[in-house]
């Protein structure tokens, strides 16, 4: 599984609960998961060749808004809360079972 993320899986930001990015990163490792971390750099709402690491991003999802969650058979979740919810629901144990 990867997570596209921003610039990294930040714990603290100035916003409520923290950085989206580091939400979603967090949520995936107490559910068990190790996702690989793939830094896309830029900012969404910049134009695309301003952008290049986002690209598979926008490809997968349809935006270039991060955190995506690409699993190894090819689902996406997009967006933080998704990402969260979904970890929830799939925990690395039960996989295993």
């Amino acid at each position: 599984m990867k997570l596209y993320v921003c610039h990294g899986t930040f714990r603290s930001a100035p916003r409520p609960g923290g950085h989206p990015c580091g939400q979603a990163h967090k949520a995936l490792e107490e559910a068990g998961h190790a996702p690989e971390v793939i830094l896309t750099r830029g900012w969404a709402a910049l134009p695309k060749f301003l952008n290049p690491g986002r690209r598979r991003v926008t490809e997968i999802s349809g935006n270039p808004w991060v955190p995506t969650l690409e699993l190894d058979d090819g689902t996406v979740v997009d967006g933080s809360k998704e990402i969260i919810a979904w970890a929830k629901a799939h925990p690395a144990d039960a996989a295993a079972a």
